[in-house]
């Protein structure tokens, strides 16, 4: 790697290191917002007046040739899938991808982008919950504590949501958990298939296998003639499958690569603050103290979680 305003040919063995460290440290940054991007963009379309199915086929159409390109080149000289792993990328994707995409689209049309991130990132505490009952791991009491921590804060800020008139967030909220536990379940069952196929491969088949999901549930639930939508929606489907959905993949795994994966999931946690600010200043929603202490304290959670695991 040449390092570019150092005038010795030969740099010191600690500047490479410096250098990979800030951009591994950038990357996981601009992965972790761009991720968080996709609910605002989710709810600028939603205004729009087109509904989950038909977004989330748009979403999915643009991405599909994108992620068919990834599956090829990190596929490039390995071996073709075996039928055990045939039948696994298909359990992932519709798991990790399809349902969880779409269940995730659904409930954005009952809560905000705030809670709905929130949620998602009670990830890792239900990772832990579904080792527990699956695998019968062991939690220590501290682990219980951050895990607690982590869904007071949800609790709180859906108690203010729920709290207005007329509002669905009991439903939101539950089809976002939804999603999270989809994506859990994927994040568990993916373990013994990364080993064999790799991160980036297994993400480009099973996102395009959740990619032929989401096509084939259009064309069954809905007239072609629902594809026709706004220009508006077009160019937010585009910036959804791009900036927000194959961008990110490649840019937390290349971080990966530089910095580590623990090191990129804290920085990850960057992206409920992203979309707190990003949804006050796009959508106008409102920033109150107890969205603060609550997002403090699903972070905190979060992180207290990894560190004592």
């Amino acid at each position: 790697m040449r390092v570019t305003g150092i005038t010795s040919p030969h740099p010191s063995p600690i500047t490479r290191p410096r250098l990979a460290d800030w951009r591994g440290l950038a990357l996981a940054a601009a992965g972790a917002i761009a991720f968080s991007g996709k609910a605002i963009i989710v709810k600028l379309a939603y205004r729009h007046g087109v509904d989950a199915v038909t977004l989330i086929m748009w979403r999915m159409l643009i991405a599909l040739p994108l992620f068919l390109a990834l599956a090829w080149w990190a596929g490039r000289g390995q071996p073709a899938l075996s039928g055990r792993d045939r039948w696994a990328v298909l359990g992932l994707g519709f798991s990790g991808y399809y349902l969880a995409s779409q269940l995730d689209f659904m409930g954005l049309a009952y809560i905000s982008a705030s809670l709905e991130r929130l949620i998602l990132y009670l990830g890792p505490t239900i990772v832990m919950a579904i080792s527990v009952l699956w695998f019968h791991k062991r939690v220590t009491g501290r682990q219980w504590l951050a895990a607690g921590l982590s869904y007071l804060g949800t609790v709180l800020v859906f108690g203010h949501e729920a709290a207005a008139p007329g509002a669905n967030t009991a439903w939101g909220a539950a089809l976002v958990f939804g999603s999270a536990v989809s994506y859990a379940l994927y994040m568990v069952g993916s373990g013994e298939v990364v080993r064999r196929l790799g991160s980036l491969r297994l993400t480009g088949l099973a996102s395009s296998v959740a990619c032929g999901f989401c096509l084939l549930q259009f064309v069954l639930l809905k007239p072609l003639a629902a594809a026709a939508v706004p220009a508006p929606v077009l160019w937010l489907s585009l910036l959804n499958a791009t900036a927000c959905t194959v961008a990110p993949v490649l840019m937390v795994m290349m971080a990966i690569e530089r910095i580590g994966a623990p090191l990129a999931a804290q920085i990850g946690m960057i992206g409920p603050l992203s979309t707190i600010g990003m949804g006050i200043m796009l959508l106008g929603e409102p920033f109150t103290p107890l969205l603060l202490v609550g997002t403090a304290l699903v972070l905190g959670g979060v992180w207290l979680l990894a560190r004592w695991r």
